[in-house]
């Protein structure tokens, strides 16, 4: 088999070309700020980023796209639906085109694998995508009877990183009860039973801990007053909890390595207020891992720390002191995401999984 994994960002898009032994070719496609301007809506990107992504494989001595069996794309906003791996079809394709549940570079994933599977034949599919919606009844009660919790987070890691760690326990994902804390610019922290993701942040709207580029969950009272003296700027107020919230509204900074670097620096007022950011960072990973374990009494059979920040040393030695008393701590660190999808689809055609249908 050889499947191509097509991975698209806000500034870049991410591709890899796996084969039954291994990984053959992986590539991250950069655009500057001007060229993805020339676009209105990222759906006008579709074509340009497509065209980016089928150079790239021209490059690669003696390929052709006739070469593929497969082509995985990222999942984007899409209805609410469980797990799992979906072909792409009309109707998801619409959905995605009409921007019907947001938009987000991630909608492209499956356009433009549908887009280069056409050209070669095959078929292209979807894993895991960001809305997959697996709560249980009593996660999705808010206090608010008009806005129910919504299930939107790093699926796509959080999924194929509990399987790992299932594998690590000898044990199949859906005989495990799993916390996995994804920690990057966005920070999803996820309960997973039985193969089902019972509970979890929307970490789409910056809900859950502070992480790097979100607010996380802010005082209710406070921030509905704040909102109405800043009313006249609804996307500055969206921004404040998704982009510009976290770490980057206290110090300005978005490159984690570099907080790290001046948390460690010296004893000044920098330093000191980078060490502060980061153990209130942990901090607030930490509460949300030991309170998803109330919700399964306790019986937690391993805490799952993944993406980027799990690259830290410092950040994964705060949280496993913290929560190491509920369970054991193990550590994938990155996102995994190429790896994710082309894994999903490649067990799905060797009949190991279910191809499910959007409709």
């Amino acid at each position: 088999m050889k499947i191509l994994a097509v991975n698209p960002g806000s500034t870049s898009t991410k591709i890899a070309l796996f084969g039954d032994g291994g990984e053959i070719m992986r590539r991250t496609l950069p655009y500057d700020g001007g060229e993805l301007g020339r676009y209105p809506t990222v759906l006008d990107q579709r074509e340009f980023r497509g065209a980016a992504v089928r150079a790239a494989l021209g490059e690669i001595a003696g390929f052709s796209v006739t070469d593929l069996t497969a082509v995985a794309g990222r999942g984007g906003l899409l209805r609410p639906l469980p797990g799992g791996v979906y072909e792409v079809n009309e109707r998801m394709k619409a959905d995605l085109m009409a921007a019907r549940y947001g938009s987000h570079a991630s909608n492209l994933g499956a356009l433009i694998a549908d887009s280069i599977a056409r050209d070669a034949g095959i078929r292209a599919f979807i894993v895991d995508p960001v809305t997959v919606d697996e709560l249980c009844p009593l996660a999705r009660y808010s206090g608010v009877p008009e806005i129910p919790r919504r299930s939107i987070f790093h699926a796509l890691n959080q999924k194929a990183t509990a399987r790992r760690a299932a594998r690590a326990l000898g044990r199949g994902y859906q005989e495990c009860a799993l916390i996995v804390a994804h920690m990057g610019g966005g920070t999803s922290v996820g309960l997973h039973v039985k193969g089902r993701v019972i509970d979890v942040n929307n970490a789409l709207d910056g809900d859950g801990p502070m992480s790097i580029e979100r607010a996380g969950t802010v005082p209710a009272g406070d921030w509905m007053r704040f909102t109405l003296s800043h009313q006249h700027d609804p996307r500055g107020l969206q921004a404040r909890l998704t982009g510009r919230g976290g770490l980057v509204a206290y110090l300005g900074v978005k490159d984690f390595r570099a907080i790290e670097e001046a948390a460690g620096a010296g004893s000044g007022p920098e330093g000191q207020r980078c060490r502060e950011l980061v153990a209130v960072l942990c901090y607030q990973i930490s509460k949300s891992i030991a309170a998803l374990a109330a919700a399964v009494e306790g019986k937690v059979d391993a805490v799952v720390l993944t993406g980027g920040l799990a690259f830290s040393a410092i950040v994964v030695e705060d949280v496993r002191r913290r929560v190491s008393f509920l369970a054991p701590v193990m550590v994938f660190p990155g996102e995994n995401e190429l790896e994710a999808l082309a894994d999903g689809v490649r067990e799905a055609l060797l009949g190991h999984a279910e191809i499910k249908c959007y409709s």
